[in-house]
């Protein structure tokens, strides 16, 4: 005797594979609920407490008050940078770990961080730049300088550049530029001073215009970044497999390695750097989406402003009256977050 159960059969290809696509599209539903409700925080709470509905009436009819004043030269502002900045980080790590196909990678690995942070020093100590109009031309300047001599140097001898090569080339070079970085802060107060106050990864002092400078380089790269989504998935396997599959690998790298550039050195421009965010948010995000780059790119874009705007107005709210930087108080969250991706030996790899 048959029933309807019996009749019906083991699900199909089909609906098991609809099941984890739903899964997915309502996790980035319930992200982008999460990242509506922070934009709210952030723009609601900060080191001068003000009434909400003075604040909510200032966001949408400015008065002329001190509210709109707080509101928008400074909360507002802070937001922005904040989701441009977490976006930025969070993405560059999310290629950088599918290009050197290593989970534990962000956009420091290459360095491309140091690079722009090296410029960035050069620019204040010789040629006294300031404010992130000034900063972000070095910025992508040492970025693209960085990112092209770790690429020659991963490439030096037989073969294309392997994700190995690639690591120890940029770990190397970060070292480097890290130390005479810091060697030209120590020869000359003003530049220690400058880039102290810019480097702890805050989001105070960028005003609207400094964000909307950065934002066509962080969208180009984001574009980038999500036309490799496919590509990505390939290189994932192994050069020869990609290679096998129609992927060109050494494009897919020079490529992804642009966006990373893009990514990393806008944002190290507007914020000085923000730890952990590439490294983290990637990682984490793979949990619950897989090994499918497009679904990890699409996820990250929404969980990492998430995490830096939380990280904000946590830092806003402890030390009332003056702060705790984003990038202070990710780096406190990384870092036992990082002990755990390390133990988990089943999220480690990609």
């Amino acid at each position: 005797m048959t029933t309807d159960a019996t009749r019906s059969g083991p699900p199909g290809p089909e609906r098991t594979e609809q099941l984890p696509h739903t899964r997915r599209l309502l996790g980035l539903v319930a992200l982008t609920c999460l990242l509506a409700c922070v934009l709210a925080l952030s723009v609601s709470f900060g080191t001068n407490p003000l009434p909400l509905r003075d604040v909510w009436r200032n966001v949408f009819r400015p008065d002329g008050s001190e509210a709109a004043s707080i509101v928008w030269t400074l909360r507002v502002p802070r937001t922005l940078v904040g989701i441009v900045a977490g976006i930025a980080f969070g993405v560059a790590g999310a290629l950088i770990q599918a290009i050197t196909r290593n989970p534990l990678a962000d956009p420091g690995i290459l360095g491309v961080n140091a690079g722009a942070g090296f410029a960035i020093t050069i620019g204040v100590g010789l040629f006294g730049v300031s404010g992130v109009t000034g900063y972000v031309w070095f910025s992508f300047l040492g970025a693209v300088l960085a990112t092209a001599a770790v690429y020659a140097i991963g490439s030096a001898g037989r073969g294309a550049a392997s994700p190995v090569t690639l690591v120890l080339a940029g770990v190397a070079l970060a070292a480097v530029l890290t130390a005479f970085s810091t060697f030209v802060m120590l020869m000359d107060e003003e530049t220690f001073r400058a880039f102290r106050n810019w480097g702890l990864g805050s989001l105070a002092r960028t005003s609207i215009a400094d964000t909307l400078s950065v934002l066509p380089f962080v969208v180009v790269g984001l574009v980038i970044a999500c036309c490799l989504g496919g590509a990505l998935n390939a290189v994932a396997l192994g050069d020869d497999q990609a290679a096998s599959l129609g992927a060109s690998v050494t494009r897919t790298r020079i490529a992804g390695i642009a966006a990373v550039t893009l990514l990393a050195g806008g944002a190290t421009a507007l914020t000085g750097g923000i730890a952990f965010i590439g490294l983290m948010v990637p990682h984490v995000v793979r949990w619950f989406t897989g090994p499918d780059q497009r679904w990890i790119i699409a996820y990250t874009v929404l969980a990492s402003p998430t995490v830096v705007l939380v990280a904000d107005v946590t830092g806003r709210l402890v030390a009332r009256p003056g702060e705790i930087e984003a990038g202070v108080l990710t780096a406190l969250i990384g870092g036992p977050v990082l002990i755990a991706l390390v133990r988990r030996r089943k999220a480690a790899g990609l």
